[in-house]
């Protein structure tokens, strides 16, 4: 059985997952990680160059990929929850794990990750908070709707959301 981690932007799900995964001694597999590896560009530049619905696509097919792995923990991109045959095909192969936080801590997380700012794309044309509350606003329902149980990464650590984690396994 896979774990699956879904959630918006920094909301920890790669660090958590690798701490997981080695808590566990399972392998970690980053999905936008594999994107970029298969496709060869960045998710900025792909977006840029072919557009949101061309990225799912491609998004898609990672996902679908991933999920005939076991064992795994897996981190997706925070909209892998739009496409219902990510859900479904999670659902079926492992166990999803939602991590969430506030739109206050997650704003705070992007602007101190270069990563994301440089990596990214922006989602709409509003400002950063806008979008980070317009965004949860319409995907906080398809989270809690995939999810097998949340854990809020607002005031935790890794250890102890790792730890929460396993007491739930």
């Amino acid at each position: 059985m896979n774990i699956f981690l879904i959630g918006y932007r920094c909301t920890g799900k790669t660090s958590v997952g690798k701490a997981l995964a080695g808590k566990l001694t399972r392998p970690f597999i980053d999905a936008d990680e594999e994107l970029v590896k298969k496709n060869r560009v960045t998710i900025s530049d792909m977006v840029a160059e072919h557009g949101w619905e061309f990225f799912r696509e491609k998004e898609r097919a990672v996902i679908k990929s991933l999920c005939s792995l076991e064992n795994h923990v897996i981190a997706t991109g925070g909209g892998a929850v739009l496409n219902p045959d990510n859900v479904k095909d999670m659902k079926e192969t492992g166990l999803v794990i939602w991590l969430k936080a506030s739109a206050e801590t997650i704003h705070s997380r992007i602007i101190q990750d270069i990563k994301t700012l440089e990596q990214r794309p922006a989602l709409t044309h509003k400002n950063l908070m806008e979008e980070i509350k317009e965004t949860l606003e319409l995907r906080n329902p398809l989270y809690q709707y995939a999810a097998d149980f949340a854990i809020d990464t607002d005031l935790s650590d890794t250890d102890e959301i790792c730890n929460r984690i396993k007491e739930r396994l």
